[in-house]
């Protein structure tokens, strides 16, 4: 296939990024590739350190799209291997390590969610267990000879750790060289992080030049900021929006962002083209467009990425009713139980909330309601009812109807 001029792509691929090391490298790899009418090969490693994605994760994938659309090779690594000790990036202690089977568990659900944005034909899916498996000790004394203690202790997360005598894993010195040994071992053109993996990134520059090969690009890539407006975002947190939400879920979550976000959403968390985010930025600085007019535009298009144009107008419709009305949704997801039943566990497996301790602390703080009334006691129970079900909410958005037989 043909490729646009290097000029061309530079312009699109280079939008919306951090940090390119180096831009000249970046510019003559492009040329070289339309030259000789061969793609690049981008790396990305991610370990399987939790079991879903979020919108977060997906600002790095977006940008692997546009390398795929303009013909270029997307080598997607599941960090099997160095999942198993955690990267120690940002961490202020140490990582607990994760077993084999919560690794592949995690992996396995990765595969499936990473293809709502990455196409399938331009990705080569590989663990780094194929290789990092295989190295006896002396490759790993090798490996590890290439770096300085000195040098390692550049790192800011490990140097905080260390002056507030802090544990530090030697095991934790091996990741950073294990994932730059990862582009060694896959002959990355391109490797891709957030700007917090910039040390890993050039880790992977140094590791190839000693290999003998032309080192790789770095892009490092903004960190989206939750939908609390205050830490990254994160699934422990509390503060996210996954891949694999309900259109509920996702139209709602981003109708409560902070107002000063919404340029960051449109930006990173979507597939709008630049020209249309600018008008609209400045319609609404004008005063052309109201905030919420704005935000409802975002919802929609992050339901339309991740399920489809129907679900994100049904959502819409659903959460006018809900918050703009002050009614029930129309439709909510119901399911049956045996009882009598504590609400705490009822919360837990109808997914209203992800262990019983967050249960008992949203009944707390008065966030759940059970046909209107607020629960004012954990050990609320749901009782046998032939002739009615429960509708069960927790906070604005978090719907469902419960039998109990």
């Amino acid at each position: 296939m043909g490729f646009l001029s290097a000029t061309e792509q530079y312009k699109i691929l280079t939008e919306n990024i951090s940090e390119i090391i180096t831009d000249e490298e970046f510019r003559g790899k492009l040329e070289r590739s339309v030259k000789e009418n061969k793609p690049l090969r981008c790396k990305l490693g991610i370990d399987p350190s939790a079991p879903d994605l979020h919108i977060g994760h997906a600002v790095v994938l977006h940008k692997l799209r546009q390398f795929q659309d303009l013909g270029h090779h997307v080598v997607l690594i599941i960090g099997d291997f160095t999942g198993m000790i955690g990267d120690p990036t940002g961490r202020s202690e140490m990582r607990k390590q994760l077993t084999e089977k919560e690794v592949m568990e995690n992996a396995r659900t990765y595969q499936e969610q990473i293809f709502l944005i990455l196409d399938k034909d331009r990705t080569e899916m590989v663990f780094n267990s194929e290789w990092l498996a295989k190295l006896n000790f002396a490759d790993v004394i090798k490996l590890a000879s290439q770096l300085t203690v000195a040098r390692m202790m550049e790192r800011e997360d490990f140097d905080k750790r260390y002056k507030e005598n802090i544990a530090i894993g030697i095991h934790e010195f091996f990741y950073p060289l294990m994932q730059g040994y990862d582009s060694v071992a896959v002959r990355a053109d391109i490797e891709f992080g957030a700007t917090e993996q910039r040390f890993n990134l050039l880790m992977g520059r140094q590791l190839q030049r000693d290999y003998g090969q032309e080192p790789q690009v770095a892009f490092t890539m903004p960190i989206l900021v939750g939908t609390n407006g205050v830490e990254k975002m994160s699934k422990s947190l509390g503060n996210y929006i996954g891949l694999t939400e309900s259109p509920d879920q996702i139209y709602g979550k981003a109708m409560s962002i902070p107002d000063q976000l919404m340029e960051e959403y449109f930006r990173l968390a979507t597939t709008l083209p630049s020209g249309e985010i600018d008008s609209l930025l400045e319609s609404l600085k004008k005063g052309e467009m109201h905030p919420r007019d704005a935000k409802m535009y975002l919802a929609r298009e992050l339901v339309t990425l991740y399920h489809d144009d129907k679900a994100a107008r049904a959502a819409e419709d659903n959460f006018k009713q809900v918050f703009q009305k002050g009614q029930m949704p129309s439709e909510m997801e119901s399911f049956l139980f045996k009882g009598p039943l504590p609400l705490v566990a009822v919360m837990v497996d109808a997914g209203l909330s992800s262990s019983k301790s967050e249960a008992r602390r949203l009944i707390k703080q008065g966030g759940v309601k059970v046909d209107g009334d607020i629960v004012d006691s954990i050990d609320y129970e749901l009782k046998q009812q032939d002739d009615k079900d429960y509708i069960i909410q927790v906070g604005k958005r978090k719907f469902a109807r419960v039998k109990v037989n």
